[in-house]
């Protein structure tokens, strides 16, 4: 049973693009649809976790608006962060669904329970993943995931209650 999501940012949460403005300031878009899924996942009783590479005061506050349980920026060895948190929460790797799309995400996507790759994940990541999404990153790819996750463990119903 999935009891813990583990996103990362960059190509995932994002289509991987990066802005800055002449000041210096870092911009990027998330995807609404993606965030509607995630700020319902407390109150599906699931546990949330961005686990990123890069550090950015957006992913801060996007990552608090959506009051995801954890947040990891500027992070090497993801597999190492998501094993902390699988203490703290006396979880196992089973017990995790996670999606990236690079080469710093393999360690971590091999090791647990569902992995997913937006569609337009390096091919390697592709090729590791137990699910390959038709979504791109950042155009949906996590509410993909979460879908096939909610069908999976029979909570849509849950899910959908609130509104219907």
């Amino acid at each position: 049973m999935i009891k813990l999501l583990v996103f990362d940012v960059d190509g995932c949460l994002t289509d991987g693009g990066i802005i800055y403005d002449g000041s210096g300031e870092e911009f990027k878009v998330f995807n609404v649809k993606d965030g509607f899924a995630m700020i319902s996942l407390e109150k599906l009783g699931l546990k949330s976790a961005i686990i990123t590479g890069r550090a950015s005061k957006v992913v801060e506050r996007r990552a608090k608006e959506l009051k995801l349980t954890y947040l990891y920026q500027g992070v090497k060895n993801k597999k190492a962060i998501l094993e902390e948190i699988l203490e703290k929460e006396n979880l196992t790797l089973e017990n995790v669904a996670a999606i990236g799309d690079d080469f710093n995400d393999l360690r971590l996507l091999k090791s647990v329970g569902w992995s997913f790759a937006p569609n337009d994940a390096m091919e390697i990541v592709k090729q590791s993943v137990t699910t390959v999404l038709h979504a791109k990153g950042g155009k949906g790819a996590a509410r993909e995931m979460i879908d096939k996750i909610l069908e999976k463990e029979g909570k849509t119903r849950e899910f959908l209650k609130p509104w219907q």
